[in-house]
């Protein structure tokens, strides 16, 4: 790349004629970036509207498709990194700072908004764009998640307000009237019921890990970060309802049938830009009660979760609850962005790199039936009396179901055990689940849980059934492997005891005994009560 640009030609008076002068290998200035990419004066930041003006994103796909990019990193065929952040997001950096001042900074700026608004022992799997998770312990202080330890799922850089009065919220598309509303006039409840409603979120990504383990998948340039169980998370949203907004602008006309939400991120795929948007079936935004939203738990919605406003749709898969809401707009069919018709599809395990397109997958709506164990952790020596502590969340999506019942086993999946210590129940959040498991077997067992809504539907039994080229949501009963070591049977008891008094544990499994296990005379008197090892002539 050699050809340089440091100021505008006084014959291009657009950014549309701009497009068109730029060679396909050219890099611009930043002088000459800065005049073009301008993010709406004095009222955000961070955000330049692509969807209404394509000349810029033409010309923002010139600019991106000049550059070779350095590689996703490879997560799926070698082992995590043990750092936090897991996974660093240097391309997506790059492609912010290659369209200049008004994006250049926004990685750095999101991170110092990551160290503001979450708790500080949050596991990064993506510094940027930011996907976070609590660690498990936290998933379980509440089935009401704190906002520090909220897992956030995001597709770009956090734009910020700058002026609340400025803000408006348009509505349009196939309404009767359509036109813009203010902050102001969406809290005047004289003009708005408000509505407050306990809703879980779910990255369709949640426990991805299982399935990259079973067999790798696409591993997509927007990278499908590679969850645990953290992906999920219930607040107590404060809002209107989306249908009462949508009355407000005249009521939706035909042949309207799916609502549009824009968000002010900057969404890239393939060297394009975009604005985030996503879409949801009208029919589907009224039997799940979906509402616009400015607070969270008793607090102004944060910066991180989409401030000043955001789209929450309960029930289904996260990415339909658009943050740092622009929009509203009712369109005859579902939205044709990026993210609508080309991500969060479900394939057959079938598909793969060798024959994978848009149309073979099914757009993810209402998430399935799912839980997790969040103790013991996965590969963890447990030295117990009988029974095992464990503790999970259990969840399923659509309009009207609840989790009813979760049931854990200590065998693999053969024997099942009710857990009867669950959290309230609400129509669209997880609930919380204990239990002490009798477990009578020790050494290497698998623990499994799975749960039932009031639907009578329950989980897939492996992740192999649940596997997709996607990696989305995996519904399978999930499994942990631990070591049981029953202290009730006496010759673990003894075990230990030798154990503690040379300083050691079974903490570390596969570290040998350093010393003698079984004395001469003790092997003697054992052989002598079972019989010689080898058969008499």
């Amino acid at each position: 790349m050699t050809s340089h640009r440091n100021t505008r030609p006084a014959e291009k008076e657009d950014g549309a004629d701009a497009a068109a002068d730029l060679s396909h290998d050219a890099q611009l200035s930043g002088a000459f970036l800065s005049t073009l990419f301008v993010p709406t004066a004095g009222v955000w930041h961070g955000y330049i509207e692509w969807e209404r003006q394509p000349h810029l994103a033409e010309l923002a796909h010139k600019i991106l498709a000049a550059h070779t990019w350095p590689p996703p990193p490879e997560y799926q065929l070698r082992p995590l990194p043990e750092t936090n952040p897991i996974l660093e997001g240097e391309r997506w950096k790059q492609w912010h700072a290659a369209l200049g001042p008004a994006l250049a900074d926004i990685p750095a700026e999101s991170w110092a908004i990551v160290k503001q608004e979450k708790a500080e022992d949050m596991l990064a799997v993506l510094d940027f764009p930011y996907n976070g998770e609590p660690r498990r312990d936290k998933l379980m202080l509440s089935h009401i998640t704190p906002n520090q330890h909220h897992f956030v799922r995001n597709h770009g850089g956090i734009p910020t307000l700058v002026d609340e009065a400025a803000y408006r919220l348009e509505g349009g598309g196939l309404v009767a009237r359509p036109g813009s509303i203010s902050l102001a006039e969406l809290k005047d409840e004289t003009l708005f019921q408000q509505v407050e409603m306990t809703v879980t979120l779910q990255c369709s990504g949640t426990r991805r890990i299982e399935q990259i383990d079973y067999a790798p998948g696409e591993g997509d340039e927007m990278i499908n970060a590679p969850w645990a169980e953290g992906a999920i998370g219930t607040a107590v949203y404060r809002g209107v309802k989306l249908t009462k907004l949508l009355k407000h602008f005249g009521g939706v006309i035909e042949p309207g049938q799916h609502i549009e939400a824009t968000g002010a991120d900057t969404y890239f795929k393939k060297n394009n830009v975009s604005n985030y948007k996503v879409s949801v079936g009208l029919r589907l935004a009224k039997l799940n009660e979906a509402i616009v939203v400015w607070e969270m738990n008793g607090v102004p919605l944060p910066r991180i979760h989409g401030a000043p406003l955001r789209l929450i749709v309960p029930g289904v898969i996260g990415a339909r609850s658009c943050k740092w809401l622009l929009r509203l707009t009712v369109l005859a069919d579902p939205s044709m962005g990026p993210v609508q018709q080309q991500e969060y599809l479900y394939y057959n395990s079938q598909v793969g790199k060798h024959n994978a397109s848009f149309s073979k997958g099914f757009s993810i709506q209402d998430m399935p039936v799912s839980s997790a164990m969040l103790s013991p952790a996965h590969m963890a020596v447990i030295t117990h009396d009988g029974t095992i502590d464990c503790a999970g969340w259990a969840y399923t999506g659509g309009a009207d179901g609840w989790i009813e019942r979760v049931e854990v086993s200590s065998d693999g999946g053969f024997t099942w055990w009710e857990a009867t210590d669950l959290s309230p129940k609400h129509y669209h959040a997880k609930r919380l689940w204990r239990i002490s498991l009798p477990v009578i077997a020790e050494g290497w067992l698998e623990l499994v849980v799975r749960a039932w809504d009031s639907r009578i539907n329950t989980q897939p039994t492996y992740v192999r059934s649940a596997w997709n080229w996607g990696l989305h949501v995996t519904s399978s009963a999930h499994r942990v492997k631990i070591y049981s070591a029953d202290r009730s049977n006496p010759a673990t008891a003894a075990r230990l005891k030798q154990l503690a008094e040379h300083g050691d544990s079974l903490e570390r499994i596969t570290r040998p005994i350093e010393f003698l296990a079984e004395s001469a005379n003790d092997y003697a008197e054992a052989i002598k009560q079972k019989g010689p090892r080898e058969p008499l002539n």
